[in-house]
């Protein structure tokens, strides 16, 4: 018997082991990924592919990194909402410009595409303080443009996306309007769970069942679950219920979470979407979920009758004064 028990420890200790050696190896490849098997790190397409026209934008992060970016128009004039945009953790921006070019027709908008540090043509090596960074310069650069709308700015997210942008919202109350998130994850901490199902006996964030003691190991834990519940602004969830990859639960825990003390916060079943392709799955649903969403919440809002600037007010006493003297 105390054999077994002594064998039971060992395979046990060996197991604790070879967890660490994984996370500490590999962590950074799962949870980044620039790169798709097979492809290169380069764009194999631009907006103009698409007719979409576009502005190449270069950026420094807060800690000098040169960030590159696609803006997207709509309208010269910088009619409608801006959206800034965040992708997954695998490929780059251009993988995403088929699902942008449906967005900017459906929903009239503008978008902002931020790659990532180590991604496409960004210069670095991707980490969650280097890309939370990333994504504020991207959001600070936003503010400093004088062609958009600034106060309808909403922030959307996919996957690892939607952890970037919940903590951006978070940080950032008055500079976002609105927070749109799609299959995220509540953290990485219990994604290496999902991925490594062994882990989740040492290592989550949420429902962990076992003593968590390799949580230290974790350099990008991405906690979105402890971000989401401090954001303001509205929210909207996005969830494809046969999403292979992020269990559908994760989405229903953020949300269970943000509107324990967020009153606006809209939860939205795809009952055939994947991870990838929530957005084709859902159809039109899918988009006019955002339009009401986009409608509700960044629209332009028209003055009534009686809230009139004060130019305004100046210029209708002076015809009222002319029509009491008879020149009107």
């Amino acid at each position: 018997m105390a054999s077994y028990v002594k064998w039971l420890l060992y395979g046990a200790g060996g197991l604790v082991m070879a967890g660490m050696a994984l996370l500490v190896a590999f962590q950074e490849r799962l949870v980044y990924v620039p790169v798709l098997p097979g492809l290169t790190k380069s764009y194999p397409i631009t907006p103009a592919r698409l007719r979409l026209a576009y502005e190449d934008v270069w950026l420094r992060s807060f800690d000098g990194v040169r960030l590159h970016a696609w803006f997207i128009k709509l309208f010269p004039d910088g009619r409608g909402p801006t959206i800034l945009f965040f992708q997954e953790n695998a490929g780059n921006i251009a993988h995403r410009l088929e699902m942008v070019r449906i967005m900017i027709q459906r929903l009239q908008c503008n978008i902002f595409m931020l790659s990532y540090r180590g991604y496409g043509d960004s210069d670095g090596y991707p980490s969650q303080h280097g890309i939370t960074r990333d994504a504020q310069a991207a959001l600070d650069h936003l503010h400093q443009r004088n062609d958009i709308d600034t106060s309808r700015i909403v922030v959307f997210g996919r996957s690892l996306g939607g952890a970037v942008g919940a903590l951006l919202a978070e940080n950032n109350p008055d500079k976002v309007a609105g927070l749109i998130l799609e299959n995220t994850f509540t953290s990485i901490l219990d994604m290496a769970g999902v991925l490594l199902p062994f882990l989740k006996w040492f290592i989550g964030r949420t429902g962990s069942k076992g003593p968590r003691i390799l949580n230290f190991l974790v350099r990008s834990p991405w906690s979105t679950i402890d971000v989401i519940g401090q954001v303001k602004q509205p929210i909207l969830f996005l969830s494809g219920l046969r999403d292979e990859m992020v269990p559908p639960s994760h989405m229903q825990l953020l949300y269970a979470k943000a509107a324990a003390h967020n009153k606006e916060c809209i939860f939205v079943e795809f009952p055939t979407g994947m991870h990838m392709d929530t957005w084709i799955a859902g159809g039109d649903h899918y988009w006019q979920t955002i339009q009401q969403f986009l409608e509700k919440h960044v629209s332009v809002k028209k003055k009534k009758k009686n809230e009139l600037s004060h130019d305004e007010k100046g210029f209708q006493s002076h015809r009222n004064l002319q029509r009491k003297r008879g020149k009107l």
